[in-house]
């Protein structure tokens, strides 16, 4: 299976505004208590404190039954939040900036993983010890305009002019394009995810940090709710907040027992691969769900700056804090 199909990073499906119209609204008798929380993908190693959440009783100890249900297209986390079809869900931070920009109803409610995962990604053999070295190269890519926008601020850094190199748009699997070569380096690959991928076949690989290289750090994951969902049920969503929060110390101080509650309930991810993937995550779960407002701040000039977004969002309409302070 490929997890490159988790990247429905920057698209909202236009069919948004029509499931609002339709029917929005709200919550059914009892939903205070059970709830739904959807994945922004396939389960998978990022979700691995949501399931510590759900099996260790952390939910349950706060008050909620929540259902985490796997989405049938990427896009349907958000525009099923800003639709109320369900209470939370995972997103992408530059997604859901894009969103708001775009008039959908969504707030973040706490980070899940603190820096990106994307990266480029290589194979060691090339010899590019630097963004500098991609100059004259063919550069694969999955999702437009994102990740042609993201490989040019590096480029830029790195001194490269748009005329330095090629893009190629090679689709979500990235893979085989790179062992092919028929590209020379990829961007949008998972370093807990494709680099094992290619390291398991026997491949040494390499990679250039977006958050080193040009692109402000941002938030992999978040976990997103609407507006009203937090001015009519606040002690909800303080309560799902608090439970993450309790999971994701959890699974820091308890990696391997965190695991094995992934697995309880997804046994056929027990493999070598998602061992690893775990493991190359784990370290990316420190400091959420905190998030910190300023880096919100500098992720959306640098989008609004490059195209990705029109206009700018106010804070207090795109970020919650668990606090009476608010951005």
């Amino acid at each position: 299976m490929s997890i490159k199909e988790w990247k429905g990073k920057g698209t909202v499906l236009l069919g948004v505004l029509g499931i609002l119209l339709l029917g929005g609204g709200i919550p059914q008798a009892g939903a205070l208590d059970r709830i739904q929380c959807m994945l922004d993908w396939f389960p998978n190693p990022d979700h691995v404190p949501l399931y510590v959440a759900q099996q260790k009783g952390f939910f349950k100890e706060s008050g909620l039954d929540v259902d985490l249900i796997v989405p049938a297209d990427p896009n349907d986390p958000l525009k099923l939040v800003a639709a109320r079809k369900v209470q939370f869900a995972i997103n992408y931070q530059p997604s859901v900036i894009m969103a708001r920009a775009q008039g959908l109803p969504v707030v973040s409610i706490g980070a899940l993983v603190q820096h990106p995962l994307s990266t480029i990604l290589f194979l060691k053999e090339s010899g590019f010890r630097s963004p500098s070295d991609l100059k004259g190269k063919r550069i694969g890519y999955s999702v437009a305009p994102l990740y042609e926008v993201l490989f040019e601020a590096v480029a830029e850094q790195a001194g490269l002019k748009r005329s330095d190199y090629t893009l190629f748009r090679v689709g979500f699997n990235l893979v085989p394009p790179l062992l092919s070569g028929q590209v020379d380096a990829v961007i949008g690959a998972f370093r807990n995810y494709e680099a094992i991928q290619i390291e398991l076949e026997g491949k040494a690989v390499g990679l250039f940090p977006l958050e080193e290289n040009g692109v402000p750090d941002f938030y992999e994951l978040v976990l997103i709710t609407h507006p009203q969902e937090i001015k009519s049920f606040p002690r909800r969503v303080q309560a799902f907040y608090r439970a993450v929060a309790q999971a994701i110390d959890f699974t820091l101080k308890n990696p391997e027992e965190a695991f094995e509650s992934f697995l309880a309930v997804h046994p056929d991810l027990k493999d070598e691969l998602n061992r690893r993937a775990f493991r190359a995550t784990l370290p990316f779960f420190r400091g959420s769900p905190h998030q910190d407002p300023s880096r919100w701040e500098r992720l959306q000039a640098f989008m609004l700056e490059r195209g990705l977004i029109k206009k700018k969002i106010p804070l207090a309409e795109m970020v919650w804090m668990p606090s009476t302070s608010r951005p």
